[in-house]
């Protein structure tokens, strides 16, 4: 089975990003797949700044490369994703399950699994039955598409797919929550659960600089509205092979 390591220092930042999405809903609790346990370590904010290696979201956004989009030529097939890179048995679909599960199911013949429990950070839902859950691309496929993957090799647009490197590249959500965003970005799309929005903001940005993914000027706006209101998020990311 592939795990998926925390990239340097994103233990403590995620838990620092998911502190300051201005948490002021019933929903204040809910546990987030995928996320570390709280922590002081590398606190940001007035007291200190970012954690060192770390950027402010503002700063992350303004790093982003500017560029027009462009759909010509798109097909979902251009991406081969869950595939079994490991060769263990386990498709990514079925890897992402296992480790964002808050009660791991029962591994079967095939990777079939059974039983389990995961929270869809989107909607702060609770899921006990894995068919109710889509694996997210981050950036969705179609925006990555559009946003640099068109000039792609088949083999990047594969690891792009499958990236099981980065922590919140691919993240089990409701499949609700997945088919409502389709593949917009957050100039017209945003979490249901507000205090998902600054995690979402900073992985989104994350996700962008690792791929080199450029924005348009409606997403890098929608961005930076975002960052307004998350002063205290932090990004780190780590560019991909």
């Amino acid at each position: 089975m592939t795990h998926r390591p925390l990239l340097p220092l994103a233990a403590a930042l995620l838990a620092l990003s998911l502190a300051a999405c201005n948490p002021q809903t019933p929903d204040d609790d809910a546990k987030q797949p995928g996320a570390a346990p709280t922590t002081s370590t590398g606190s940001s904010g007035a007291a200190g700044g970012p954690p060192e290696g770390a950027l402010s979201l503002t700063a992350a956004i303004a790093k982003i490369p500017t560029g027009d989009e462009r759909r010509d030529g798109y097909e979902r097939d251009s991406f081969k994703h869950w595939t079994d890179e490991d060769q263990d048995g386990c498709p990514t679909r079925a890897e992402v399950l296992i480790e964002e599960a808050t009660t791991k199911p029962e591994q079967g013949e095939r990777c079939t699994l059974t039983g389990g429990a995961w929270t869809s950070s989107y909607d702060n839902v609770e899921v006990t039955d894995a068919k109710r859950l889509d694996i997210d691309h981050m950036v969705p496929l179609a925006e990555a598409w559009d946003s640099g993957a068109h000039a792609w090799s088949d083999e990047r647009r594969q690891a792009y797919a499958n990236d099981l490197t980065a922590p919140r590249s691919l993240i089990a959500v409701t499949a609700k929550t997945n088919r409502s965003k389709g593949d917009k970005d957050p100039a017209d799309w945003l979490p249901p659960a507000t205090n998902a929005h600054c995690t979402y903001a900073a992985d989104w940005t994350a996700t962008k600089l690792r791929w080199q993914l450029n924005a348009d000027n409606a997403e890098r706006t929608a961005l930076l509205d975002l960052a307004g209101q998350c002063p205290d998020t932090v990004v780190e990311y780590e560019p991909a092979p």
